[in-house]
């Protein structure tokens, strides 16, 4: 089964989210990782875009299937990381920590329907 570190939360689609005083750092699961493959490409939001809560703000291409990237929260888009855009592969070696994808700074009150930890390992095992 696919590592879900308790102190997420997750999307139900497959994305995990890091919320702090200032920003909230966006990445995909584990369990994304394992159903896409080796990841090849990233095209990611850019820094000032603003992006609205479930709505698409990238892609991710692998081996296997280029899959959408959904914004799990509305904001501004303040940093992307370059080190996984350069090397994609860093996301299927350790997705939570350097293989996440980018920063937002959240509009109050603004997400998508979020998992806890409990919540996205039923879903994965449903």
């Amino acid at each position: 089964m696919s590592e879900v570190p308790e102190q997420l939360s997750y999307t139900a689609e497959h994305e995990w989210i890091a919320a702090n005083d200032d920003h909230t750092t966006i990445g995909i699961t584990a369990h994304a990782v394992e159903e896409l493959g080796d990841i090849v490409y990233l095209d990611m939001p850019s820094v000032g875009d603003t992006v609205e809560a479930g709505a698409v703000c990238g892609e991710i291409e692998s081996t296997k299937a280029v899959s959408e990237i959904y914004a799990p929260v509305s904001g501004e888009i303040i940093e992307i990381n370059d080190a996984a855009v350069e090397s994609p592969e860093t996301i299927g070696t350790d997705p939570y920590g350097d293989g996440w994808l980018f920063r937002i700074r959240a509009a109050d009150g603004a997400t998508s329907e979020l998992l806890d930890a409990a919540g996205y390992k039923a879903l994965i095992e449903g």
